[in-house]
């Protein structure tokens, strides 16, 4: 949780009033919006698509099935959602960010798709769905960003029907001694210069640095879903711990 006091959450490596946090976070996805997916090719050099492909085949998504995309932003694993749910499914694009959700709804639409998923303006922390409504929740590089991680969870697993599962993809801690400090350079001289330069906006691409190391570790993450309520909880490591996929089950 990163929580000092009653009063004060992180964001990035400041503290600021709780009520605070959202509003903080908003204007961050707000100044990135337009140029999320190009930096997202760019700071990963393309490698961020191999880690939602992989969370993709591990969801087991089938026609027919019900699947909530999560702070889905612009629409990433919503649109290879949507082709595997085919006329008979449906997908739910949800993020608290308008402006997210706008790019991913245009995106959407100009795929061909947009019959298939629905959008929602959703805070993770108190969603409007049903329980056990959702066959497959996703949340890609969402989690971080959230107030309250563990009422987050929490509402994920109260929307998931009995036998589903949540995928949770996120940028988590490396523990290669040889890869560590390679990736602090580029984490914290590299990225912001780079948002700087093509977003315009260096100080978010510091906020998303920081963010990366204020958000718990892999073991700690797989006890928050577990203590959330999940019946099993495991991750796998890819690109040396650099992001994680944790994945939970409601039995």
């Amino acid at each position: 949780m990163n929580q000092q006091d009653n009063n004060t959450i992180d964001f990035g490596f400041s503290q600021v009033p709780l009520n605070e946090k959202v509003k903080k976070v908003k204007s961050v996805f707000d100044s990135v919006a337009d140029n999320y997916d190009l930096m997202n090719d760019v700071m990963s050099l393309g490698i961020h698509r191999l880690w939602k492909q992989q969370t993709i085949a591990l969801s087991g998504v089938r026609p027919g099935m019900t699947v909530l995309d999560l702070a889905g932003g612009t629409g990433d694993l919503s649109l290879a959602m949507a082709k595997k749910v085919g006329k008979t499914g449906t997908v739910v694009l949800a993020d608290i960010n308008e402006s997210m959700l706008r790019v991913g709804r245009d995106r959407l639409i100009d795929a061909g798709v947009g019959s298939q998923v629905k959008f929602n303006v959703a805070n993770a922390e108190a969603l409007s769905f049903p329980d056990n409504h959702f066959d497959v929740v996703t949340m890609a590089f969402g989690l971080r960003n959230v107030t309250h991680k563990d009422q987050a969870l929490a509402e994920i697993y109260r929307v998931l029907k009995p036998g589903g599962q949540a995928l949770i993809l996120e940028f988590s801690k490396v523990h290669s001694p040889l890869l560590s400090p390679v990736y602090d350079v580029y984490s914290f001289k590299i990225l912001p210069k780079m948002g700087k330069l093509i977003a315009k906006d260096e100080a978010s691409y510091q906020y998303l640095a920081e963010s990366i190391r204020m958000h718990p570790d892999q073991d700690t993450l797989k006890q928050m879903m577990l203590d959330a309520g999940f019946d099993r909880a495991t991750y796998m490591n890819m690109t040396g711990g650099i992001v994680a996929l944790h994945r939970g089950w409601k039995f």
